[in-house]
């Protein structure tokens, strides 16, 4: 097991330094129902809009809706790459405005604890396809445990998804201390989802980055506040992304703002410095033994 787990190394480690490697997201929030997932899937159209090739992967086994809120069925997922021993690009759906997806599924009790042979074919064929794409996105599922977050330490990048609701933000905050237990390198993002209005958005923005540099003694990102819209809830009803279904909408707007200051600012970040070590490298650090 051992000389596999060498060899596989051996055979990414070859694979990375011959392409570039693409920009790891994961999309957390600390309590269910704050919009993750329906934000997950617009930042990922609105980043194809922005002329970047992304992939979306719901990573929220057994809970997953993203093809629900796209109005697609997906025939295959995330389980079948055990299950069926299928490839992860046969798992390739194609979604609305050129992203790709993958879905989550059923039937796996936990992505983090596979055994050895599951958890080195699941690296070597996310190195398979990942390089095709600009941006990949994770779309987790609520709440922390010490295995997935081993998942998140892997990621370039975190966005923390809050609502205003004292709730949301104190979990949100947990969720983001729980991280920066095991790394407090790792750059976290912020975004208010369905604030009344944008004084408060902003507020809770300020105050949980306060809280976060006081107590954790650590620098997040501010990258927006997202006001409730009615807009949303039709999008969902009709199964279909707010930004398709309502593109005139203030919330589809504001999204678009959003996406377009995180590529200004990531773009100014990439010329500052280059990614040294990969996301692949970083899950084979994490997940595989004999290193």
């Amino acid at each position: 097991m051992i000389d596999q787990a060498t060899a596989l190394r051996k055979k990414l480690a070859s694979m990375n330094n011959e392409q570039e490697q693409p920009k790891t997201i994961a999309v957390i929030s600390g309590k269910g129902g704050v919009g993750k997932s329906n934000l997950s899937l617009n930042f990922s159209i609105a980043l194809s809009r922005f002329g970047k090739k992304v992939l979306l992967f719901d990573m929220d086994i057994g809970m997953g809706n993203i093809d629900i809120l796209m109005g697609i069925t997906a025939h295959h997922s995330i389980v079948d790459l055990f299950e069926k021993n299928l490839t992860m690009k046969e798992l390739l759906i194609k979604g609305p405005e050129g992203i790709d997806y993958i879905a989550g599924g059923n039937g796996l009790p936990n992505l983090f604890k596979l055994d050895e042979d599951k958890t080195e074919y699941l690296i070597e064929q996310l190195q398979f396809i990942l390089n095709d794409y600009d941006y990949v996105i994770f779309d987790m599922g609520a709440g922390m445990t010490e295995e997935n977050v081993k998942f998140l330490l892997a990621m370039d990048e975190i966005f923390v998804i809050t609502t205003s609701e004292p709730t949301a933000i104190t979990d949100a905050y947990s969720a983001m201390k729980y991280i920066c237990l095991f790394d407090q390198s790792i750059p976290l993002y912020l975004i208010v989802n369905r604030a009344e209005n944008e004084s408060e958005g902003m507020q809770t923005l300020k105050r949980l980055k306060q809280v976060v540099l006081q107590f954790l003694v650590k620098e997040v990102n501010l990258l927006g506040v997202l006001l409730d819209d009615k807009a949303v809830q039709k999008a969902v009803s009709h199964q279909e992304p707010f930004l398709l279904y309502a593109p005139k909408a203030l919330i589809s707007k504001n999204l678009l703002d959003i996406c377009k200051k995180y590529l200004d600012e990531n773009n100014e970040q990439r010329e500052e410095k280059k990614q040294d070590i990969s996301f692949i490298s970083k899950l084979q650090r994490f997940f595989v033994r004999g290193r």
